[in-house]
């Protein structure tokens, strides 16, 4: 006997009964999207390598251990999975000459993206994300309209307790004052680093601000904040982003350790993160890029964005008790009584659904006792029985599963019946 063939390592399949959340999730984020004013972008799921190389930055992990990167045939023409978004919707700007069609662009996207990574609750090798870009904006209104949009989204989620973190990282100008303070400041303590971080002292410093070691986080605790080193310019950013943060209600804590994983960021980063989810918390992350439009061939942009992990999002639902609500009921579920009305049954059905009401039948000819615990199952509000005698009178015996009141109905007239009994239940 052959092995059974599985999923791959750290892939799932999403079944039937799980797809409810995502939906509830994704219809969350069309929404917010359709109120906030942005545009749905679709790029590739794979781009050339180098894309990716140089705008999250090759001393990143993803670059240098988590890329599914593949050689052409022609052997210079590597290519590998997106391991994010902002890159290929930065690259599809560019290219189409987005900036001369309109000064301001909001780009929305959901899919998939890969990261080869040790799989665990809520990161897994092939993960979704749902985000925005905005581009052609310097100002801090935008900013806080990204973050006011993934509140919404998670909260039309209908998950609760989100904390938001926020913090500023400066600029090209600022930065480098404020990296040799971390390398003052962690000195003769570097012996003491992970060794991710042994290797990010040397190549990338602000990441050891980033790593999730109790031992690490322990060393830099007294670690001095970046505010007081931060360029008026950037500092000036800031102060505007906390006061519109207070003018919309939208709570808040600084951490001075937030500093996000990618190259490219600039001044404001953010990232939103729930209990539920254990040590590794976040569900949402983005921040300011005001760099990587000019930095890949495009003219000086203003941009801002931020990228909410599904998975993520969904396990914290689940664990937080937030994913019952998303299991929706049926409408109608059609019985049929005895086979000789199967036919009138059918295009009762057929009739339903073509009047906008979700409607379900068995076809193998069991039971009404078989077929009612079918409809049970399914959560069916309302039963259509469909049987010789009412069908010789023009009838079907409607049964509203709450409360079960029945009533004979002319067939003519079940579909606006049923229309009318699950309104009341909206």
């Amino acid at each position: 006997m052959s092995r059974l063939i599985k999923a791959p390592r750290g892939t799932f399949d999403i079944l039937p009964d799980e797809m409810p959340l995502w939906l509830r999730l994704e219809g969350a984020a069309r929404d917010a999207f359709h109120r906030y004013g942005y545009g749905e972008i679709r790029t590739p799921i794979i781009e050339e390598t180098r894309l990716f190389v140089r705008s999250i930055g090759d001393t990143t992990d993803i670059v240098e251990k988590e890329m599914y990167t593949f050689e052409g045939k022609s052997g210079d023409d590597s290519i590998s999975l997106r391991p994010e978004a902002t890159a290929g919707v930065v690259r599809a700007y560019i290219e189409h000459n987005l900036h001369k069609t309109a000064p301001l662009q909001k780009f929305c996207y959901m899919g998939p993206m890969f990261r080869y990574e040790r799989p665990q609750a809520g990161r897994q090798r092939q993960f979704s994300q749902i985000g925005v870009e905005v581009l052609g904006t310097y100002a801090p209104e935008a900013d806080v309209e990204t973050i006011a949009l993934a509140l919404d989204i998670l909260a039309g989620a209908g998950l609760t307790g989100v904390r938001l973190k926020v913090n500023s990282i400066g600029c090209k100008d600022c930065r480098p004052r404020y990296r040799e303070v971390i390398r003052d400041f962690i000195g003769d303590r570097v012996d003491k680093l992970c060794g991710d971080c042994k290797r990010r002292y040397e190549r990338n410093i602000f990441r050891v601000l980033d790593c999730k070691q109790d031992t690490c986080r322990a060393l830099i605790a007294d670690i001095p904040e970046i505010e007081g080193f931060l360029c008026p310019e950037c500092r000036e950013h800031f102060e505007h982003v906390k006061a519109l943060l207070g003018a919309a209600g939208i709570e808040h804590v600084k951490d001075k350790f937030l500093v996000r994983g990618f190259d490219y960021y600039t001044r404001t980063v953010y990232e939103m993160a729930h209990p539920a989810l254990g040590a590794r918390d976040a569900v949402c992350g983005g921040g300011r890029y005001d760099n990587l439009v000019e930095e890949l061939g495009g003219p000086p942009t203003g941009a801002v964005g931020f990228s909410l992990g599904s998975e993520a999002t969904i396990l914290a639902l689940r664990n937080s008790g937030a994913a019952a609500a998303a299991e929706g009921a049926m409408g109608v579920f059609v019985v049929v009584v005895d086979e000789a009305v199967g036919v009138e049954a059918f295009r009762l059905l057929g009739e339903l659904r073509r009047a906008g009401v979700d409607s379900e039948m068995h076809f193998e000819g069991k039971s009404v006792k078989a077929q009612m615990r079918a409809a049970n199952r399914k959560g069916a509000r309302i039963v259509v029985l469909v049987g010789p005698e009412e069908v010789k009178d023009g009838k079907a015996k409607v049964k509203v599963m709450e409360g079960g009141a029945e009533t004979l109905v002319p067939l003519t007239g079940v579909a606006d019946f049923a229309k009318g009994i699950l309104a009341g239940h909206k």
